[in-house]
């Protein structure tokens, strides 16, 4: 990949605007169209059929498991890999066929991509020296440039003289300095300790909510995209299995997967009941029967699958309709809130999140417990999978 493109190149389009309003109103985003898009290595279909629209100033997260083909899409989109069919459109008009020095996007990748024999100044002039921009107005957006990611003391030192939150500011800044109308993160915070990636994280929603600009980040970190995207496209084999929201991602996950892989949740067999408007009746393979508003395919009789997040679960006093009874078989402090898992009769293991200051009594392996639904809309409802083939 050459630097040049990892630099990014600069649009016919002014500077991004500073102290900008909401994302979605923002006069320096530009709209994203993925129409369709499909790509094969050979044999294997990495990106099927997948159509995203992305609104001006949005920042999206490309979020799945390794290999599901989030980052095949945003090689697409930057122009690195030519896709075997579909289009990519930038306010209305293809890129298909442009190289990537054409296609106004800047990326910052996981390692940074920083010259080393460079100073940070002269890592944020590359792609305005290759533009042939004037001397002078070099200088000025670099000061500007380190000024936007509060580096401004550090433009005389080299990458290597740097932590790697710094590095990943001037590649940011690098980035931007080159007025692109998109920018794709692809896992740029893997590389950083717990800590510091919070805060990148939430430095880089600031700024990229202050620039407007058009953001897509590739992560296969959920808690990443949940708490930076204004809308999640979940992928799996290659497909897109929900675009949303991330609230609507987490509460009212579409699929099985995308309710598995997002999040932490316990899933207990049973079979679904009865079924009315937007309203399930499980009778749970452990003996418990519970009642949620849900929407599902399944029909009365159906073996499914119960779903319900661990903070979804309270524990009460003692048996009763829509009771689950359980063992505690963990108990897990995790500052200010304590995990429980215990296992109810069937064998299934339950997962329960408990505010420490909110408990009653302290817990401890082996005791008998008594769990309900903190609300009849906290839970999901999907077809059980099929058994796998002997």
């Amino acid at each position: 990949m050459s630097a040049r493109a990892t630099a990014g190149v600069r649009s016919d389009e002014g500077a991004p605007a500073s102290g900008a309003g909401p994302i979605a109103a923002s006069p320096a985003g530009h709209t994203l169209t993925l129409s369709g898009i499909s790509h094969r290595f050979g044999a294997v279909l990495a990106v099927d059929a997948v159509t995203l629209e992305i609104a001006a100033g949005e920042l999206i997260a490309l979020l799945g498991p390794s290999g599901c083909g989030k980052t095949t899409l945003l090689r697409i989109i930057a122009g690195f890999i030519n896709q075997t069919a579909g289009s990519v459109l930038v306010d209305g008009d293809p890129l298909d066929g442009q190289p990537p020095n054409r296609r106004g996007v800047g990326i910052v990748f996981q390692n940074y991509a920083l010259f080393p024999h460079m100073t940070v100044a002269e890592n944020i002039a590359y792609g305005l020296d290759a533009q042939g921009r004037p001397r002078a107005r070099t200088k000025a957006v670099i000061a500007d440039m380190l000024a936007l990611v509060q580096m401004s003391d550090f433009a005389d030192r080299l990458p290597r003289q740097l932590s790697g939150g710094q590095q990943q500011r001037i590649a940011l800044a690098r980035c931007l300095a080159v007025e692109p109308r998109m920018l794709l993160l692809d896992e740029p915070f893997g590389a950083l300790d717990k800590n510091l990636r919070l805060d990148m994280q939430i430095e880089i929603k600031n700024l990229q909510r202050q620039c407007g600009i058009t953001t897509i980040l590739v992560t296969h970190d959920q808690e990443e995209a949940l708490s930076m995207a204004n809308r999640i496209a979940v992928l799996n084999a290659g497909r897109v299995e929900q675009f949303a929201a991330p609230t609507e991602i987490y509460d009212r996950p579409a699929t099985m997967f995308v309710n598995a892989f997002v999040g932490t949740t316990n899933l207990l067999p049973g079979r679904l009941a009865e079924k009315s408007a937007g309203r399930c009746r499980v009778d749970l393979d452990c003996g418990a029967s519970l009642t949620c508003d849900a929407s599902t395919d399944c029909r009365p009789g159906d073996r499914v699958v119960f779903s319900v997040r661990p903070e979804r679960l309270r524990l009460v006093d003692g048996a009763g309709e829509g009771v689950l009874p359980a063992k505690v078989r963990a108990v897990m402090p995790l500052g200010p809130q304590t995990v429980y898992e215990a296992a109810v009769a069937d064998g299934s293991a339950v997962k329960v999140v408990e505010d420490r200051a909110a408990a009653e009594r302290s817990l401890n392996p082996g005791d008998q417990i008594f769990l309900a639904l903190t609300s009849s809309s906290a839970c999901a409802v999907f077809a059980a999978p099929e058994p796998p083939a002997n």
